[in-house]
């Protein structure tokens, strides 16, 4: 009997188990061990056992047809427990000891089947206990949230329907069939639903003013349409992500999931993981797109090197070019790790970038003054030497970067009076090193009725266009810091601290001779500081103007050399040797850059035929004028045979196209030559024809030179080529700003981290979205600062600082 038990509580289990897997109730044998589910559970045994217990003169059962009449028992309790807690009218007719009325109610035909099934006839004919299971209370079962918004209808048992308490849609709700997915999946497209958003539904926003872009394009600020769009807004900050240098975990930070939860409440905010899938998948997509605009253009290429923090070199390779449409371009190539800064490396690196990228047409590279940039140069005449598409030989092919020859003259400059300009920048340091220094430096300013709208600012050591602005605004209060030491202890104190070693902390106070050599060297970097910003931009043509910034220096240093001051003629004397040592007339100079600034309309070849007198003997300008005019006349002639080659290809396409009509091919194809000879006879004096005609306004500063080409591309139709790729050469290798850097460009602590082709794909994408660098005015961060100060100003002593100022 033993045996047999424990195949009873086994059954249980197993009946139940596959009673719920016909239900569709993913409910395993562990979890269901409720205590009621027991206690009937339990019931069921004591039955089981007062059979077993029956007498002798009682007939026996077999244990088999026990075993059938117990399974039968099980599934129909447990089946009768679904149906009661399917349909309220059973459980109350349950309870009252009633049935339902319906008689094609399921649920009683089941009741009657369980009640003839479930009962056992003894020897007398007498009807025994009925095996029924306890009614299972309605609170056990949890409710599901849906019905805050259904209401259970009345309706057929057999397609039980809820009513939507918003738009009274029935919806079907059986528990087998239909469940509650049904009335979900209407909530959430219930047009009444008060909390259901219509992703269709867009909302009118203002779109925000925008500077003229690269294009022309210019945004006024007009009323736009728009709707919520989820990839939109992973790309959106995919975007942002790139183009301001932030890391990847900037997603996670708290700070921005609350910013975002609060912006957009339905916007997922994807993990740091997914956040570089997507900028990898941007980099991509931008990739091709590129890679598409480049075909079939002829670019001008420049190199610049970049160091990480852990002293890793990098070499950045960017193309510039001027499209079809006469718009400029500039696009960073390749960001790639590279083993050392010798020239052959650097060349092999170039090479490797230009067969992956398929360019075959390179016009110029732009690289700065280093030695080993000669034997880069060398290896890529080497490597393109036999190229169909390289222009007479390679031979304008190196650039040098004018800016970094500026640098070169200005660093010269800044040791022979470095000095003045430490004892001055320790002056200024003193000064804006606490709030009270501050306060007491503008009492006497006002006190000596000195107004100036520059405040004071530090520089950087490495770049001396700041070096710059900071003389220029502390000359004006030269008055200011004399009165300083004469009213303020704490500012001569300040200059008599020592180390502990004895020796001054800080040179200075700086004298009369100091403020003396300030105003001399700012009269000579502000030479210096208007030309690097003209050499430098990127965002327009720069070529063009490379020989009025070498006559405006050139003028402005025999000015200086002539001064009666010794100091600032000895100066200017040192910068001239320079000078000339770069752009002098036995300078290593490429000519092309001369041939931009006869392409622009506004000078032409009058203009440097006129310098060339003014720096030069007769003869010489003679000479320079006359080998400038041959270069440009042989690039013109290279382009017209380019041109009649493709006439030629096209002239046998169209013969080869039809063979029935030969007689009429032969005659138009004999016109077509006669029409092409007599265009080369034009073309011819094409060259001549631009030169002898007038000349554009030279004070025109506005004169758009692509747009002015562009609608002149008909008339000067080989000679507009030309132009297209001669004005996109660019004279520097660097934006702006990094122009005035004596020190090396450095990746952040970030992108130091990131393996080299996430470098690479953040440091392209950034540039490509940016169409072109942005670049960055000191100026305008110095004007900042002051703006930065009223604004403090406005909060009174809120924000007091705690010092060790007294």
């Amino acid at each position: 009997m033993n045996n047999l038990s424990r195949w009873v509580w086994r059954s249980i289990d197993s009946v139940k188990l596959g009673l719920y897997q016909v239900l569709s109730l993913s409910v395993s044998t562990e979890t269901v061990t409720e205590p009621t589910e027991r206690q009937r559970e339990r019931e069921i045994m004591d039955s089981f056992s007062s059979h077993s217990s029956v007498g002798s003169g009682s007939p026996q059962i077999s244990d088999e047809d026990l075993k059938d009449q117990l399974k039968n028992q099980l599934a129909q309790a447990y089946a009768q427990e679904f149906l009661e807690m399917e349909n309220p009218q059973i459980q109350n007719a349950l309870s009252t000891g009633t049935t339902p009325t319906s008689t094609n109610s399921p649920t009683s035909k089941t009741n009657a089947e369980s009640t003839t099934a479930g009962s056992t006839t003894d020897t007398k004919g007498k009807q025994p206990q009925v095996l029924t299971s306890r009614k299972r209370n309605a609170d056990d079962k949890k409710k599901s949230q849906i019905w805050d918004h259904f209401t259970k209808l009345d309706v057929d048992p057999k397609a039980p329907k809820g009513e939507c308490n918003y738009c009274g849609k029935h919806v079907a709700c059986h528990t087998i069939v239909n469940g509650t997915s049904n009335m979900w999946s209407h909530l959430k497209v219930c047009k009444k639903f008060p909390f259901v958003v219509d992703k269709k539904q867009k909302v009118l926003v203002l779109e925000p003013k925008i500077e003229k872009g690269e294009l022309g394009e210019q945004n006024v600020g007009t009323l736009k349409a728009i709707c919520y769009n989820y990839d939109e807004c992973r790309q959106a900050l995919a975007k942002m992500v790139i183009i301001d240098e932030l890391p990847f975990n900037f997603v996670e930070g708290w700070g921005f999931k609350l910013f975002a939860r609060t912006m957009q409440p339905r916007f997922v905010i994807p993990s740091r993981f997914t956040i570089m899938r997507d900028c990898l998948k941007l980099y991509v997509e931008e990739k091709d797109r590129l890679r598409t605009a480049l075909r079939g253009q002829r670019l001008c290429l420049t190199t610049d090197t970049w160091t990480s923090i852990q002293n890793i070199n990098y070499m950045c390779l960017t193309a510039h070019w001027i499209d079809n449409e006469w718009n400029l371009h500039k696009r960073i190539l390749n960001f790639c790790q590279v083993s050392n800064h010798m020239g052959e490396t650097i060349g092999q690196v170039i090479e490797n970038c230009m067969l992956e990228w398929g360019i075959d047409k390179v016009l110029t590279v732009t690289v700065d003054n280093a030695s080993s940039n000669n034997v880069t140069i060398s290896f890529l005449k080497n490597v393109m030497k036999d190229w169909p598409t390289n222009i007479l030989s390679n031979e304008h092919l190196h650039v040098r970067c004018c800016a970094h020859i500026v640098n070169l003259i200005v660093c010269d400059v800044l040791k022979e009076i470095n000095v003045s300009v430490v004892k001055i920048r320790n002056a200024i340091r003193f000064v804006r090193s606490s709030p009270s220094r501050q306060l007491a430096f503008k009492k006497c300013a006002e006190k000596l009725h000195i107004e100036c709208k520059k405040s004071l600012c530090l520089d950087v050591a490495t770049r001396w266009n700041s070096t710059y602005l900071m003389l220029e605004a502390a000359e004006k209060f030269e008055k200011v810091f004399v009165r300083l030491a004469e009213k303020e202890p704490r500012y001569m104190s300040y200059f008599l601290e020592v180390d502990s070693k004895g020796n001054k902390k800080n040179i200075g106070p700086p004298s009369l001779e100091d403020w003396k050599n300030a105003r001399t060297l700012v009269k000579f970097l502000k030479i210096f500081y208007m030309v690097t910003l003209r050499f430098s931009g990127s965002l327009h043509v720069t070529s063009n103007s490379f020989f009025n910034e070498l006559i405006y220096m050139h003028t402005n240093l025999l000015q200086l050399c002539k001064n009666k001051d010794n100091i600032l003629s000895g100066m200017a004397m040192n910068m001239m040797l320079k000078f000339e040592k770069y752009w002098g007339f036995e300078g290593n100079q490429n000519f092309l850059l001369y041939v931009a600034n006869v392409l622009d309309p506004r000078f032409k070849l009058k203009y440097v035929k006129f310098c060339f007198g003014d720096l030069y003997d007769y003869d010489k300008a003679q000479l320079l004028t006359n080998k400038v005019k041959d270069v440009l006349v042989s690039l013109y002639e290279f382009y017209l045979k380019i041109d009649e080659v493709v006439d030629n290809n096209r002239h046998k396409q169209d013969v080869n196209v039809i063979d029935d009509v030969e007689v009429d091919v032969d005659i138009l194809a004999q016109f077509k030559r006669y029409l092409q000879e007599m265009d080369r006879v034009e073309n011819k004096n094409e060259v001549e024809r631009y030169l002898i005609d007038s000349c554009e306004d030279p004070n025109n500063d506005k004169l758009d030179i692509l747009g002015w080409w562009k609608s002149n591309s008909l008339r000067y139709k080989t000679l507009s080529k030309v132009a297209q790729h001669v004005l996109a050469i660019p004279i520097s290798t660097v934006a702006s700003e990094s122009a005035f850097s004596t020190g090396g460009r450095v990746l952040d602590q970030f992108r130091s981290s990131l393996p080299s082709a996430t470098v690479q794909a953040l440091i392209c994408c950034q540039n490509w979205l940016h169409h072109g660098s942005i670049p960055t005015d000191i100026r305008s961060l110095i004007n900042d600062l002051e703006t930065y100060k009223n604004l403090e100003s406005e909060f009174g002593g809120k924000l007091h600082l705690a010092t060790d100022d007294n």
